[in-house]
């Protein structure tokens, strides 16, 4: 055999680079993986999120009152959304998620200062997630001083000097000691059943499409909706084992609390897991190997961990990263699982989460039996 032969090599080279232009999908994951990462770690992750949902409970509107409110909506870490009347119309709003913070301006707020009574504001704060929250009650003091130096000025300046005028109390809910395993635990079932559910389903399917059992299916009476059905069940009764371990191992741990409606976990558990089903049924539909069906799986699963909240604040990010996770299912399960398990929430505060997930399982049901079609003419 002779030495190196450059036709040769330029033969193999040539027929790689063939190869690689019918591979369609590793190609695209070659140049697509590298570019989403580039713009959602560049754009879309912010780790120090602004315009919080706030809600006020004031029960003095003095002018110093007021000035404190105005400094913290200048401060673009609060928007203020509404006003509530007693302090379980905040929590409830809390609990919901429809609000982060609730600040409580106590009666007499105003004369109290004057007399230097040193009173006290209260900010009530979701804390199940403590990194969306650092930000904004970190500056809590900062807020209050420059209010202080624009209001109280003239016969009221003797009241601004030290000691501070009133004092800011932080009363952290759902995760009163700021524990970040408290938080990501919880959150952690989403992605793992995400991984799990939507890669297994899609290579088992994809390998019988190889072995040429699936051609055996094609050629019996069994209907596209059957052969989904019969596919996923199994995997089912593995996502209820994994949940089970996973609950298990959380509480043992980590400690971490289960509050909630077990009745509303178990319906948004089951939702949840069948949307993955699917979306594992609907990759098999696209993918031609298991090699591509484990590459497109991964692909679906980076914007499912950085922009469905779990490793950074949801309301960190900019509007179009945000509505792109609220298509991702995971987005409305890791809500439902916090607010379950942290905030004692029952099927009342997550029907809304419930829906969003129902509505996104029935269009990747719906594209999946299309393209199942497809395949089978």
């Amino acid at each position: 055999m002779s030495g190196f032969s450059a036709g040769r090599f330029m033969a193999v080279l040539i027929k790689e680079f063939i190869q690689m232009r019918r591979d369609r999908v590793t190609f695209a994951m070659i140049i697509g993986v590298p570019i989403m990462q580039l713009i959602l770690f560049g754009y879309a992750i912010n780790s120090d999120p602004k315009n919080l949902p706030t809600l006020v409970e004031m029960a003095d509107s003095g002018p110093v009152a007021r000035a404190v409110i105005s400094g913290m909506a200048n401060s673009e870490y609060f928007d203020f959304i509404g006003v509530v009347t007693g302090i379980g119309e905040g929590e409830e709003a809390l609990r919901s998620g429809r609000a982060n913070f609730v600040v409580v301006i106590p009666p007499h707020f105003e004369r109290d200062i004057i007399r230097r009574q040193s009173p006290s504001l209260l900010l009530v704060a979701d804390a199940s997630d403590p990194t969306a929250a650092a930000g904004a009650v970190g500056a809590m003091n900062a807020i209050v001083d420059v209010a202080m130096r624009e209001v109280l000025i003239g016969p009221l300046a003797a009241a601004a000097r030290a000691p501070p005028p009133f004092s800011v109390i932080v009363h952290r809910q759902f995760n009163p000691e700021g524990r970040t395993s408290t938080n990501i635990v919880p959150g952690l079932l989403a992605i793992i059943l995400s991984m799990t559910m939507v890669m297994i389903t899609a290579i088992a399917i994809v390998r019988e499409a190889e072995k040429g059992t699936m051609e055996t299916l094609i050629a019996t009476p069994v209907r596209p909706i059957e052969v989904m059905m019969g596919k996923i069940i199994p995997y089912v009764l593995m996502g209820y084992l994994q949940t089970a371990v996973f609950l298990l191992a959380a509480q043992q741990m980590f400690a971490v609390p289960f509050e909630g409606s077990a009745f509303a976990f178990f319906v948004g558990f089951n939702l949840y897991l069948l949307v993955n089903l699917a979306l594992g049924f609907l990759i098999s539909t696209v993918a031609r190997n298991q090699m591509q069906a484990m590459q497109i799986s991964f692909f679906t699963l980076l914007p499912t961990i950085l922009l469905s909240g779990f490793m950074f604040p949801f309301a960190g990010m900019p509007g179009w990263a945000q509505t792109i996770g609220t298509a991702i299912p995971a987005t409305h399960f890791l809500r439902l699982v916090r607010k379950v398990m942290l905030k004692g929430a029952g099927m009342a505060d997550v029907s809304g989460d419930m829906m969003a997930i129902a509505i996104i399982m029935i269009v990747i049901v719906t594209a999946a039996l299309l393209r199942y079609r497809q395949t089978l003419d």
